[in-house]
């Protein structure tokens, strides 16, 4: 007899996780623009000599408090891979599961590197480290959303693939709100974490777009023809691929000139307006096919 609640569905323990990894995205930004990654003396896994620190809002606190959350995260994952073995699930929903795992003692090891300025690496709280944990952050996001969606049983019908592409439309708008590249509100700590929410919410959507329409370019879904399918595809990936560079841009990776201000709003115009068209071919799609039959994942 299993222990397990049957509310809890391996889907939805994946989306947690995602949700949990996104969260942590989010505070990891809010730890580097707080200034708060030194705070604990440039020590790890320490922090100030001490195992926890005082329990009070310090920047000591806030680099414990993002440290402990990802080690929460990171146990949650290793549950979503060693899950994915023990069930009924496909090959790609395992190695997507297991690849997050495998390279999660990387995002660990910059991450350490990345607060140990006068440690372990000389220099570690650099734009190269920055980089390479931000990039590898969103590379485990994307397989733990990629489990989320093909973990399950049902389907993805053409409605919700609509509600992926709005959710994707909304994000970067919102994000573009919070951008360092519009001077609507002060590029600060918390406009930052919710530039990067924003930014994730709406990467994730593309991502159930482009999952979802590339089984209907297979021709493994109704409601879309093929050609319809691979035109939506391809505007749900130029929007990601926008969206990215902007949450790169988002971090001090660069010296943040007129001209990279510039390029930051061309990628975020180019990502809207990407999701925008694949929103509304999606939208046409269904106004002309109607009701669909549920395929994939759900």
């Amino acid at each position: 007899m299993s222990l397990r609640p049957a509310w809890l569905t391996f889907r939805r323990y994946a989306a947690a996780t995602t949700a949990m990894t996104m969260t942590l995205f989010a505070l990891g930004v809010y730890t580097a623009a707080t200034g708060s990654g030194l705070a604990c003396q440039a020590q790890w896994p320490l922090c100030s000599d001490r195992l926890i620190p005082a329990l009070t809002i310090n920047p000591d606190f806030i680099e414990w408090f993002h440290r402990v959350w990802a080690m929460i995260t990171g146990f949650l994952i290793v549950g979503v891979a060693g899950w994915s073995w023990l069930g009924s699930f496909d090959r790609r929903t395992r190695l997507a599961a297991t690849f997050a795992v495998v390279i999660l003692p990387l995002q660990i090891t910059v991450g350490a590197i990345t607060v140990t300025l006068s440690g372990l690496v000389p220099g570690g709280y650099a734009a190269p480290t920055h980089a390479a944990h931000l990039i590898v952050a969103l590379c485990i996001f994307t397989l733990l959303g990629l489990v989320t969606l093909w973990g399950g049983t049902g389907g993805v019908s053409l409605r919700l693939r609509r509600i992926a592409a709005g959710v994707a439309v909304g994000g970067t708008l919102v994000g573009a709100l919070f951008s360092r590249a519009v001077p609507l509100f002060t590029y600060s700590p918390g406009a930052q974490a919710a530039f990067y929410l924003a930014g994730l919410s709406a990467h994730l959507g593309l991502l159930a777009v482009v999952a979802a329409t590339t089984e209907a370019a297979m021709g493994g879904a109704s409601g879309l023809t093929r050609s319809t399918a691979r035109r939506v595809r391809t505007l749900a990936a130029a929007s990601m691929a926008a969206l990215v560079a902007t949450l790169l841009l988002g971090r001090d990776l660069v010296l943040y000139t007129v001209v990279w201000r510039r390029a930051n709003l061309v990628a975020l115009a180019l990502a809207f307006a990407f999701a925008m068209a694949a929103a509304w071919m999606l939208r046409d799609a269904d106004t002309v096919s109607g009701p669909s039959t549920p395929v994939g994942g759900d």
